[in-house]
């Protein structure tokens, strides 16, 4: 047994109830007496049942909701925005099962292809990495080293489907695996009947209050660059948007979404194609749109709106 021990981190006062907790190898940790292999064997075994963050190793016994009581696919994207990293879920590095982890020193530029999975009902309502509560209908996730919170957009790269999502937990810590996402999440991104699906995981940029005012023309383009889309139709009905946006990917179009919005009364599914760069990248991609035989096109930005047809 090394000179350090590890620490269970609970995040929940109910020790023997096995709630969330994370098994951290603390570096700089006193030194403890050496232990008899007896006890190391029980505080092994103990581990190997417990949970790690708020989200359990084995996760066995989850599932999606029987009845659900929001309209999943009605609820909105996480939106990015400047946080302040937490000081519960972000130690510089981190140990589970017996492998280290180590967190980011910040989000920007990380980019990675993998599998996802999703959690649900076995840990609605516990507590997360951080210390916030789970909410399976929120647009959060799970990942293993980005700083909490950060913001990614994720893509479903067997339909072009993407989500925006912010990290506020670790996990998941299957090799295979490289991001936990939260039940509504995976709704929207269509990998909840299948458990897991291949997506791409792209970190979104935002600066600091005291960087904003410091920022470029150019910067504050391309920080706009996610409100920047054409837009190819609006329905109703979600069947008929999903239907244009398999239309669409069947067509080999990138970067399709539909975006929910109005009321219970009235809802809108809005089936979009971007983020673009700028105004004349969304005009380059309509004239290829247009020989596809597409003609009916929005363009839709916070600075400017056409429409051809």
């Amino acid at each position: 047994m090394p000179s350090r021990f590890i620490y269970v981190l609970k995040t929940a006062p109910a020790f023997p109830a096995l709630l969330p907790s994370l098994v951290v190898a603390l570096k700089t940790a006193p030194a403890f007496p050496a232990l008899p292999p007896s006890l190391v064997v029980v505080f092994l075994v103990f581990c190997s049942a417990c949970t790690v963050g708020s989200k359990g190793i084995a996760e066995g016994g989850d599932s999606a909701p029987v009845n659900v009581p929001v309209n999943v696919m009605a609820v909105p994207d996480a939106v990015p925005k400047y946080e302040r990293r937490t000081r519960a879920g972000n130690p510089p590095e981190y140990e589970v099962l017996g492998k280290n982890y180590k967190v980011l020193a910040e989000s920007k530029g990380y980019q990675q292809r993998g599998i996802a999975s999703w959690y649900g009902t076995k840990f609605h309502g516990r507590n997360t990495s951080n210390g916030e509560v789970y909410n399976m209908y929120a647009m959060t996730a799970a990942h293993k080293t980005l700083p909490i919170p950060s913001y990614v957009r994720v893509t479903n790269l067997s339909n072009s489907r993407s989500v925006v999502v912010r990290i506020n937990d670790r996990g998941p810590f299957h090799a295979n695996r490289i991001i936990d996402l939260s039940y509504t999440a995976a709704v929207k991104l269509g990998i909840q009947k299948t458990g897991t699906g291949r997506v791409e995981v792209t970190a979104l940029e935002f600066v600091s209050p005291e960087l904003a005012g410091q920022k470029t023309s150019q910067n504050a383009q391309t920080q706009d660059k996610a409100s920047c889309y054409l837009q190819m139709g609006a329905f109703s009905r979600l069947a008929n948007a999903r239907q244009l946006q398999d239309r669409l990917v069947s067509l080999q179009i990138n970067g399709t979404r539909v975006l929910t919005t109005g009321s219970q009364q009235l809802t809108l599914y809005k089936v979009q194609i971007g983020p673009f760069d700028s105004e004349q990248q969304a005009h380059e991609a309509r004239k290829k749109l247009m020989l596809l035989g597409l003609t009916d096109v929005t363009f839709i930005s916070h600075q400017a709106s056409w429409k051809t047809q």
